[in-house]
């Protein structure tokens, strides 16, 4: 691979399927095994503007237009200084 990181400049970046995590407003949608370039040595992760634009449909196809997602869960919410 030729790619070098813009976070670290490291020059090994290897292909992964990974879990994204789109967030709007107060809204998720969790995307499991979506393909990126990750940097071996810090772990910046690079995605493609057309995945990325993919996720993003989905959302508004669930959140606005009723599609059914593939699973829903359930995630606890703390505000940091109530953590004791």
């Amino acid at each position: 691979m030729n790619r070098v990181c813009n976070f670290c400049g490291n020059k090994n970046v290897s292909s992964k399927l990974v879990q994204y995590v789109y967030k709007h407003d107060d809204r998720f949608l969790v995307v499991n095994n979506v393909p990126c370039e990750e940097c071996e040595y810090c772990g910046e992760r690079y995605f493609r503007a057309h995945d990325l634009k993919r996720i993003e449909k989905d959302f508004f196809a669930i959140y606005e237009h009723g599609k059914k997602a593939a699973r829903k869960i359930s995630v606890p919410v703390e505000e940091f200084v109530e953590l004791s």
